[in-house]
């Protein structure tokens, strides 16, 4: 992937060339992410601009030694959504986050981007046992806090902290890391 590394290189450069062709690149795969937490198209393609203006201005932070671009922006993107959710805007359009919001993104494999599934990380998030698919979907796909995850699932918060943790030593060794 030289050329995409040569992209990147000029997107940091503040390259607008580099930007538009990264943006037309990610754009789709990122609005997903976003609208699979938000839940709202418009408010979807809105965080989707900020989060790529935010890359633009921090453009100098990525480093292809920490992750791939795709998941430098995804993270930032999450984030974004993330704090939207919990925002009094948010909360004022009286949406929440219940499950019934949701489509069940760790059984469709429409709801995995591309770039996502090809890192295999749906086939070893199924291989998990039933109580950790519920705490990683709902802590990481769907951008739960721990708490709200314990209200949820209604269990303790402990349980959820020592699930998570649990279940996150699972995908390590799973993959190894």
């Amino acid at each position: 992937m030289k050329d995409q590394s040569q992209l990147i290189l000029q997107f940091q450069q503040k390259d607008v060339k580099a930007y538009e062709k990264l943006y037309n690149l990610y754009c789709d795969s990122i609005s997903g992410v976003v609208y699979n937490i938000v839940k709202n198209n418009d408010v979807a393609q809105e965080i989707t601009q900020d989060v790529f203006i935010k890359a633009w201005n921090k453009a100098d932070t990525y480093s292809a030694k920490k992750g791939r671009f795709f998941t430098w922006l995804l993270n930032i993107a999450r984030n974004a959504a993330i704090d939207y959710t919990r925002s009094k805007k948010f909360k004022q359009s009286k949406q929440n986050l219940n499950a019934d919001f949701f489509v069940d993104i760790l059984e469709s494999s429409s709801s995995l981007d591309s770039e996502t599934n090809t890192i295999g990380l749906k086939e070893f998030v199924t291989k998990l046992g039933e109580k950790c698919k519920s705490v990683i979907e709902l802590l990481y796909f769907k951008g739960f806090t721990q708490k709200e995850a314990s209200e949820e699932l209604d269990i303790p918060l402990g349980t959820i902290k020592t699930r998570n943790r649990s279940c996150i030593g699972e995908l390590r060794t799973m993959l190894g890391v």
